[in-house]
């Protein structure tokens, strides 16, 4: 999951070498949290949080595949 995300973002900001993702598990819950630097956080937001909702459900939908719940938090 966290080469996903990595994948995902690097091709969205203008930095890619600031992208961070930490992956916890808790229980059956992974919790993914992406950094990535000031100037890049409106970019993986995305107007109205569009393009971080489309994250979300690309995680959500290989978290089905393997029955894991995965949640992302944009620091």
């Amino acid at each position: 999951m966290k080469e996903l995300v990595m994948h995902i973002v690097k091709a969205l900001v203008d930095n890619p070498d600031e992208v961070t993702v930490e992956e916890t598990v808790v229980k059956d819950e992974v919790i993914l949290k992406l950094k990535v630097s000031q100037d890049d956080v409106g970019k993986v937001i995305g107007k109205q949080g569009r393009i971080a909702k489309a994250i979300r459900s690309v995680l959500k939908s290989a978290g089905n595949k393997e029955n894991i719940k995965v949640s992302l938090e944009i620091l």
